[in-house]
């Protein structure tokens, strides 16, 4: 295998330190950064992290002195902006480097929860009935959408803003959920039917060739009956409550007949509706009578050695060091001019 000179773009907060010694690096919150650049250095590649804020001139500079075979792509946001996030890919390919992920049109379609319904809708794929609520509009429900709903936001992501309190059960609880997307998320809301059903997710790699890895599902072992079981901000990202409520992810086991074929088809159909390349996960909810619905697509997913997108190609025969390894491939692969 050929050694590479990666460079990996990452938020600047989340550098990890050169030496980790007396740290936990499993809680670190740069851990996703550390298994990247620590693996890409195992293979054999010559790694080079760069901390990224609000300064695209640095990714320019840092091209110009390492003279990267590509670019590995960590940025969630741009100046703490999640919808810049396609910008800094479209930079790269203005510089004509390679870089690992998702193209900026896919980004831009995927992110924009709306957009991507309405391709979605277009392209005759199952999700639940929906509406977006702009920030200073007049709220008017649509008939189509009866309770219960969801409210999130409309283009964070990490399930930011999403709590129990999400699902309402009558117009004045829907209100007063907009208007806390409004004012403290600061971004338009969008409302969904609520699916009570299974949370399940679905990674898919590729570019035109595409690659769907086991379907994984998010367990509730120990919540109590009456609460619904939706991945809260709570529910993904703190330890203490997951460990409360045996919340975990696995393998879907116990599906209807046919329901994992199914379910693998419907992913290609929603990757490539949406122009996606390099890696996705999609977010589906299965239903008591096993009926599927798309809730969203997430280009460049969480990629830790243990979160579910590699969990789930690890189960597929992929190890991590293969799937960054692909990862990077496919980066290679990709052409601009050729692909748009």
């Amino acid at each position: 295998m050929k050694t590479l000179k990666i460079l990996v773009l990452m938020h600047k907060q989340l550098v990890p330190p050169e030496d980790t010694s007396g740290i936990d690096t499993q809680k670190a919150d740069w851990k996703t950064e550390f298994d990247v650049v620590t693996t890409l250095r195992k293979i054999g590649h010559e790694v080079e992290p760069l901390g990224v804020e609000t300064d695209l001139g640095i990714i320019r500079s840092a091209i110009d002195a390492f003279k990267p075979h590509i670019v590995f792509n960590m940025l969630e946001a741009f100046h703490n902006v999640a919808i810049f996030e396609p910008n800094v890919v479209s930079y790269l390919e203005l510089l004509k480097i390679p870089y690992t992920g998702c193209n900026p049109r896919g980004l831009l379609l995927a992110k924009d929860k709306g957009i991507s319904k309405k391709l979605m809708a277009y392209h005759r794929i199952p999700m639940p009935e929906f509406a977006v609520f702009r920030r200073g509009q007049k709220i008017r429900v649509p008939k189509a959408l009866t309770f219960p709903m969801i409210v999130k936001s409309l283009t964070e992501e990490a399930s930011v803003g999403i709590s129990q309190a999400s699902v309402v059960e009558d117009e004045q609880k829907l209100r007063e959920r907009i208007a806390f997307i409004h004012e403290s998320i600061c971004t338009d809301a969008l409302v969904e039917q609520f699916i009570d059903g299974r949370e399940l997710y679905v990674g898919v790699m590729g570019n035109q060739r595409l690659r769907v890895f086991p379907v994984w599902e998010m367990q509730f072992t120990k919540m109590p009956d009456d609460v619904h079981r939706i991945a809260t901000e709570r529910v993904k990202w703190n330890p203490k409550y997951q460990e409360k409520y045996g919340i975990q992810t696995a393998e879907l086991k116990d599906a209807p007949d046919g329901a994992g074929d199914r379910i693998r088809h419907l992913c290609k159909r929603v990757y490539r509706s949406l122009e996606l390349s390099g890696y996705a996960r999609i977010d589906l909810r299965l239903d008591k009578d096993g009926k599927i619905y798309v809730l969203e697509a997430n280009p460049n997913p969480q990629i830790a050695q243990d979160e579910d997108f590699a969990e789930s190609a690890k189960q597929a025969g992929m190890p991590y060091t293969d799937l960054l390894q692909q990862i990077i491939t496919l980066g290679l692969q990709w052409r601009p001019e050729s692909n748009g």
